[in-house]
């Protein structure tokens, strides 16, 4: 996956399109990344580069409760990918 911001949109798209909001704020995140589950919204680390960004999204995805019949097209294909990354990584 290229490292720019439409992939970083892209990687949005799929959070957003499963009710989750994405916001950039500061704090003292170990990981980068803060999860509030009962409200859906994932808080990443305003501070990160788009790669960054990128990588933490690629890597908490797989975690979420994502509803594959929401997503478009273009997420649903994009999703599959992230997960078939991630599964190989874990390998």
């Amino acid at each position: 996956m290229k490292i720019t911001q439409t992939s970083l949109d892209k990687l949005s798209n799929i959070l957003g399109e499963s009710d989750y909001t994405v916001r950039y704020e500061r704090g003292t995140f170990q990981s980068g990344w803060c999860l509030l589950e009962a409200k859906k919204m994932v808080v990443l680390n305003k501070f990160l580069d788009t790669e960054g960004r990128i990588n933490t999204l690629i890597e908490l995805i797989p975690q979420l409760k994502i509803d594959f019949d929401k997503l478009t097209h273009e997420s649903q294909k994009l999703y599959e990918e992230v997960l078939k990354k991630t599964t190989l990584e874990s390998k």
